[in-house]
């Protein structure tokens, strides 16, 4: 891992986050004090046992929850105290995710499944048309220029989560934010995927995901290791180092 200089931008930043549930005997700390830093164009993975803290953590980076003290920055952005309106904004504009459920809208195809993260985006105002062509372009980046107009039921897995990532990307966020990715898939649609995602963050894409397999971690470069609430660990990943993302890329599905 590189380390932080003033020329590197920061994309997230957490001082002090505290999450707390409950009252009483029944509190708990789902994270206790975490200060993490991510650079803009770095691959994160997030682990840790059931309870670590590590979905919390993530729910709290996408703006889908808010710490109960602490400041979260998002790419210069205090978004900590924002309102749910202000946060679904922020969700809409700066952040795209992929999830193991792909969280598609079953009975419409993936170039309109694409298109949605657009039409809530109001801060372009883009016509169909070029709402389209933005949507073709992202669905190219990953391979499906053929499967515009197939539903979720016509898909593989491993194509329906690719519509899953460009839907992600479709409004150029400044963070993708990826919770079990492969959870769903099958070993090669696996690695095609993560071959996928190495390609977006070789391209400049600031990647953070959570999961549970040492297999999948391997293609980031730091890892951090969540255990009651903390991050107890924080490394850089040397084995990714080792992975040939060029030849990974070049042999990724069309």
């Amino acid at each position: 891992m590189k380390g932080i200089t003033m020329e590197e931008k920061l994309i997230i930043e957490t001082d002090e986050i505290m999450k707390i549930y409950g009252e009483g005997d029944a509190v708990v700390k789902a994270l206790d004090r975490v200060d993490m830093q991510i650079n803009e164009n770095e691959f994160v993975a997030i682990m840790g046992p059931s309870g670590s803290g590590k979905s919390t953590m993530m729910n709290i980076l996408g703006c889908l929850d808010r710490p109960t003290s602490g400041r979260y920055i998002l790419a210069g952005e205090d978004v900590s105290a924002l309102d749910k309106k202000q946060l679904a904004e922020i969700r809409n504009k700066r952040l795209g995710f992929i999830f193991q459920s792909y969280n598609l809208l079953p009975q419409t195809t993936a170039i309109d499944n694409v298109i949605l993260p657009l039409q809530y985006n109001h801060r372009q105002s883009l016509d169909a048309s070029q709402q389209n062509e933005k949507a073709i372009k992202a669905l190219e980046q990953v391979g499906l220029a053929s499967r515009l107009y197939h539903k979720p039921h016509e898909l593989s897995g491993g194509q329906v989560q690719r519509v899953a990532i460009a839907r992600a990307l479709v409004n150029e966020p400044v963070l993708i934010l990826a919770d079990e990715p492969t959870g769903n898939l099958d070993s090669r649609s696996s690695s095609e995927l993560m071959q996928l995602l190495s390609r977006l963050h070789s391209q400049g894409s600031t990647i953070v995901m959570v999961t549970h397999s040492d297999e999948i971690a391997a293609y980031a470069n730091r890892i951090l290791h969540f255990r009651d609430g903390r991050i107890e660990t924080d490394r850089p990943n040397g084995y990714h180092t080792h992975l040939n993302i060029e030849s990974e890329a070049n042999n990724a599905p069309e």
